[in-house]
């Protein structure tokens, strides 16, 4: 069984970040099922450490809830973030808690992003902010993100087909054996081809052998 851990940035109760991670996780619960196994999913509600992370923003003390939050972190196969768009960007609690990781907390991690916003014009935020925050941590962040406004809820729209779309993505990654079968796919650790004065003088043959009989 695969873990997922949910970064919930949302702040009200309810809110529609939430909503739009129920519709995430439920995909991601269905694609990893079509794989024959399950994931199990863990929420950090970040308004719940609001206290902890002004805390040690201030202090560099980290307090106990806000220790085990990352230490839940570290330990996942994978990772969803979602935050409501503020200015323009993540919130403030999201970029708190992001400070707070160690340096490598999230090194090859796969991630998939999500927002919140009243109007669509802020999607663009999971590209320009989101992505780029993820990468600069070394993360592994899934091509698709799911960003939902106000009028993607309550009606028919492709929120659904969106979020399928990254659920694969990262069921994708999360169950992806490594390695190869011995004997299967080319050998890449063979030497390389003699070279002459910087080309491969296998491929220089080629050509020769490829040429021979034409003129012009």
């Amino acid at each position: 069984m695969k873990k997922v851990v949910v970064i919930n940035a949302g702040l009200g109760t309810p809110s529609s970040t939430k909503m739009l991670i129920d519709s995430i996780t439920g995909a991601l619960e269905s694609q990893v099922s079509k794989r024959g196994d399950a994931v199990e999913i863990e929420t950090i509600n970040l308004r719940n450490l609001a206290n902890e992370l002004a805390t040690v923003m201030t202090t560099g003390m980290a307090g106990e809830k806000l220790t085990q939050a990352k230490k839940t972190l570290s330990a996942a196969d994978g990772v969803i973030a979602a935050s409501p768009v503020f200015t323009s960007s993540y919130t403030g609690l999201f970029k708190m808690f992001m400070d707070s990781l160690d340096t490598n907390a999230l090194n090859g991690m796969p991630v998939l992003i999500a927002a919140t916003a009243g109007t669509p014009r802020h999607a663009l935020m999971l590209d320009y902010a989101m992505r780029p925050l993820f990468t600069y941590l070394r993360a592994t962040v899934m091509p698709t993100g799911v960003f939902a406004a106000t009028e993607d809820f309550g009606q028919e729209t492709d929120l659904t087909r969106r979020a399928n779309r990254a659920a694969s993505e990262l069921a994708g990654y999360l169950l992806a054996t490594t390695g190869a079968v011995e004997g299967f796919g080319p050998d890449l650790t063979e030497s390389a081809p003699e070279r002459k004065d910087g080309v491969n003088v296998s491929h220089s043959r080629d050509f020769e052998d490829l040429l021979r009989g034409h003129e012009g």
